[in-house]
């Protein structure tokens, strides 16, 4: 999550975006006719402090949309896990304000202490805390103990429900492997990811399905797990929806420096897409070539499609451009707003919330598996000098389902129900 100092001296993007004033500001009784039966959750977190993945998210269900008491979705929170208790810590203020009982398991938290499953969600927050890095440069945050812990807990009660994961499904490979395998021997409905893809876009751009795209360049910035995955998740998102089913990826390298360039020069990515998304993000320097700290991710997909994603200092939000066929690129940026208390969290939670109403993910879990894999081997090639890597285990294929970003969903309308 971006900082707001950094956003605001930007001031970028309020004024570009055509259609997208907050539906907050609904008259009571209009607001009270489109309540929906809230349905009751647990929620798993690695720690609860101000601006948190687990407050920007959860206090949106105890405290509404925008943290005021007002609207909020159609969920109840009626338990919670917490890993770490920061001197920052602020869940526990909260939970008492609200009645919610904090477990000292995960088994109970999801059990809220008794012998069956009586919720009908679980998110699990596996962000922000206190926990190693691996020489990649991942932080292992426990998200596949949560989510074992949590699939135990389904096994010993004998029910199943709806699980959200928030951004990677696990930094690392193979436990991103084994808990989406799980899901699927469980048959637990699953749904995972960032909130960018989600998000506000600094210009107009959708990709219908089905789309022939020539050619399609990301920028990311910031750290290269933390924010390399938003960047890749927005890439995917609009990627996948090119001509033909997606099937995955067959090999992943990581450049830097000169290697960067040359590559565009060999034509990997088109520098006119690239300067066309560079051109419509916040940026340090006027040029994408004037970044002499440039990485690369390069991939190839299996039917061919050449992935390139930018990681840039010198970039200040992420970014997508597409090149249709016979048309010139289409550039757009990922909003991270922070005001009113981050707002694309609140298009998440509304994804959330439709998939614990339905029983349904909204879309599929397939393309985070994905995504989180092109990044940990993205990170592997870069620890290895930039060696190309073959990835048979990323061969993932996966059908894409319209759904809208911000800000289309209407986060006052009840929940669908089937």
């Amino acid at each position: 999550m971006s900082s707001l100092s950094r956003r605001d001296s930007l001031k970028y993007g309020s004024a570009t975006i055509v259609g997208c004033a907050f539906p907050f500001a609904v008259p009571a009784r209009e607001r009270d006719a489109k309540k929906a039966e809230p349905r009751p959750v647990a929620a798993v977190v690695t720690e609860y402090r101000h601006n948190s993945h687990a407050d920007v998210t959860l206090t949106k269900i105890l405290e509404g949309w925008k943290h005021d008491g007002c609207a909020g979705p159609a969920l109840k929170l009626v338990s919670l896990y917490v890993d770490q208790f920061p001197k920052s810590d602020i869940v526990r203020e909260l939970c008492k304000k609200h009645g919610v009982p904090i477990f000292d398991s995960i088994e109970k938290a999801v059990s809220v202490g008794g012998k069956s499953i009586p919720v009908d969600g679980v998110l699990s927050i596996g962000e922000h805390g206190d926990y190693p890095t691996n020489k990649l440069g991942q932080q292992l945050y426990p998200r596949k103990r949560f989510f074992r812990e949590i699939t135990d807990a389904f096994e010993k009660y004998g029910r199943v429900v709806p699980v959200f994961n928030d951004k990677h499904i696990s930094t690392v490979w193979d436990d991103a492997k084994w808990m989406y395998d799980r899901a699927v021997k469980l048959k637990v409905p699953f749904m995972a990811g960032s909130s960018l893809p989600l998000t506000y876009r600094s210009h107009p751009l959708d990709v219908p399905v089905g789309s022939e795209i020539e050619a399609a360049v990301g920028i990311g910035y910031s750290g290269l797990d933390v924010y390399g995955f938003h960047a890749l998740e927005c890439y995917q998102s609009l990627v996948e929806r090119r001509k033909g089913v997606e099937t995955g990826v067959k090999s992943v390298q990581c450049l830097e420096g000169k290697a960067v360039w040359r590559a565009v020069d060999d034509g990997w990515a088109g520098i006119d897409v690239a300067e066309a998304v560079y051109g419509v993000l916040p940026k340090t320097k006027k040029r994408i070539r004037d970044d002499e700290k440039a990485i690369l991710f390069a991939f190839e997909y299996t039917d061919g499609f050449r992935g390139a994603l930018f990681m840039l200092p010198s970039a200040l939000l992420s970014g997508v451009a597409v090149k249709l066929k016979g048309q010139k690129p289409v550039a757009t940026g990922f909003e991270e707003r922070a005001e009113p208390r981050y707002p694309h969290f609140a298009y998440l939670l509304k994804a959330i919330e439709a998939m614990i109403h339905t029983g349904k993910p909204v879309y599929p879990v397939e393309r985070t598996l994905l995504t989180g894999g092109i990044l940990d081997r993205a990170l592997k090639s870069k620890s290895l000098d930039g060696k190309k890597l073959d990835t048979p285990e990323l061969v993932i294929a996966y059908t894409p389902i319209e759904y809208p970003h911000a800000p289309k969903p209407d986060l006052l309308a009840a929940p669908p129900t089937k």
